[in-house]
């Protein structure tokens, strides 16, 4: 049943994110450039996404359980620290640069076009390094 629910969420979002524009690198770009030919639209594709979902949240945050497994997996940390904001600015560079992040750039794998997997194969390199790192880091102590 979990694997369903985790296809279904998984299409559902993907549709979403294509239907919204969100896999269209040109229009990200648009989106972010706000001194120039800025595009608002996405902006209207992320406040419905936060309308449909922020109830939702509130909802079922509110149960002593999800649905489908046997407790919450929410963040706990609060804190800032020097790792999140250089991720945070690592996230921001790859979306201005490439006009993806990291959903939208898996959904439009299947374009099969070579910005997609060069950016897609940049992704999971980094990704691979961070695992590695913090393993390495791990087995030191």
């Amino acid at each position: 049943m979990n694997v369903l629910a985790s296809l279904l969420s998984g299409l559902v979002f993907a549709i979403g994110l294509a239907v919204g524009g969100m896999t269209d690198p040109n229009k990200v770009l648009s989106f972010l450039d706000v001194t120039g030919a800025w595009d608002p639209s996405l902006a209207f594709v992320m406040g419905g996404a936060i309308v449909v979902y922020a109830p939702i949240y509130h909802r079922f945050t509110r149960r002593t359980r999800p649905l489908l497994q046997p407790e919450f997996y929410l963040p706990i940390r609060q804190s800032i620290d020097l790792r999140l904001v250089a991720g945070g600015m690592l996230f921001g560079v790859g979306w201005g640069l490439g006009g993806f992040c990291p959903g939208p750039a898996i959904v439009s794998v299947a374009s099969l076009r070579g910005d997609v997997l060069t950016f897609v194969a940049a992704m999971f390199a980094g990704m691979l390094g961070v695992y590695l790192y913090d393993r390495s880091r791990a087995s030191r102590r």
